[in-house]
């Protein structure tokens, strides 16, 4: 079968809707704001930085990642970082990027939410100058407190018309969905859309899975490939419209594979698998770059390309009109 070239790929409107916007913070980019705010990360040069994003595993990768942070500061410290990567996805075909925040890894070491919030706010405000739509996503880190999340939501909530849902991410391990299932129900009743990480080859992975679709409510699934291990699961993901957000080049750090297999059997069972970059400054690859790798290996044809790029679209949280005008776009393209 002939590969399928990346022009293709990234003539596709798309949505990108699993991205962590701490994540996409690049060596060049790191060292420019270290610079900027006086942090001392212990490298000078570009090279030191980029060496040290190096990890074998989802615990090694938040070793790295969390300390990282130290160097965003300022209000235009998040929003320089979240414009560099709103250009890198719009020259991916992203036409709607549903951004990831963590706060907790902000407030906790003493930056404010608001500041977080709007330097984040005034980057997404400025997206539909590059093509796109932009929003955002408020993470829960999983490995703090209930509490500290309740807290973090209640400091949200001022700040309610920038922020179109919730999700969970960090550390699986001990810190399983039901933990924070009264967060994840007051967030519901203040209008917040709902999506969860479930990572791939965690402990409990299909309970984690079960607890996320049946006593929290996601809308959506972050990596969630585990779930073939319950065809049952399978099923009610399928009649429910469950949107899954895969994330095969991350994957293939964090494991010994990209679960490319598991992605290609989801999404020819007919699930509603999407295809996005996690945190792509330190994985090495943007949204087109996940989706050439996982078509490269698993041999997708195009119609199945055309497919995913549908898919991110149809389970993106923008409004009807904007998904039907983008899905209007995409069969234009695709039928060239």
């Amino acid at each position: 079968m002939a590969s399928i070239d990346r022009e293709f790929i990234d003539s596709l409107p798309k949505a990108e809707l699993h991205l962590h916007i701490e994540g996409t913070l690049e060596p060049e980019l790191k060292l420019e704001l270290a610079r900027r705010n006086g942090v001392d990360i212990g490298q000078s040069t570009v090279e030191q930085v980029r060496a040290t994003y190096s990890f074998t595993d989802l615990t090694s990768f938040l070793s790295v990642y969390y300390p990282a942070m130290e160097v965003l500061v300022t209000e235009q410290d998040f929003h320089d970082l979240t414009i560099a990567y709103l250009r890198r996805a719009a020259a991916d075909g992203v036409v709607r990027a549903e951004i990831f925040f963590d706060p907790q890894a902000h407030t906790s070491r003493g930056i404010a939410f608001s500041t977080v919030i709007d330097g984040l706010w005034s980057a997404v405000q400025e997206a539909p100058s590059l093509g796109v739509d932009a929003a955002l996503i408020m993470c829960f880190l999983r490995d703090h407190s209930a509490e500290s999340a309740r807290e973090t939501l209640e400091a949200s909530l001022p700040y309610r018309d920038r922020i179109v849902g919730v999700g969970l991410d960090s550390d699986e391990r001990g810190n399983p969905p039901e933990k924070f299932a009264e967060v994840f129900a007051a967030a519901q009743n203040a209008g917040y859309r709902m999506t969860m990480h479930c990572d791939i080859d965690q402990e409990q992975s299909i309970s984690n899975i079960a607890t996320a679709l049946h006593t929290i409510g996601v809308e959506r699934i972050d990596h969630g490939t585990n779930i073939l291990e319950d065809p049952s699961l399978v099923a009610e993901a399928k009649q429910q419209g469950i949107g899954f957000t895969c994330c095969p080049v991350s994957n293939s750090f964090v494991t010994n594979q990209m679960k490319g297999a598991e992605i290609t059997q989801l999404l020819r069972e007919g699930l509603k698998v999407s295809i996005a970059s996690d945190d792509p400054a330190y994985f090495g690859g943007y949204v087109g770059g996940n989706i050439a790798a996982l078509a490269e290996a698993q041999q997708l044809t195009r119609d199945e390309v055309v497919q995913l790029a549908r898919n991110s679209l149809e389970i993106s949280w923008a409004d009807d009109a904007r998904k039907q005008e983008w899905l209007r776009q995409l069969e234009e393209i695709s039928a060239r």
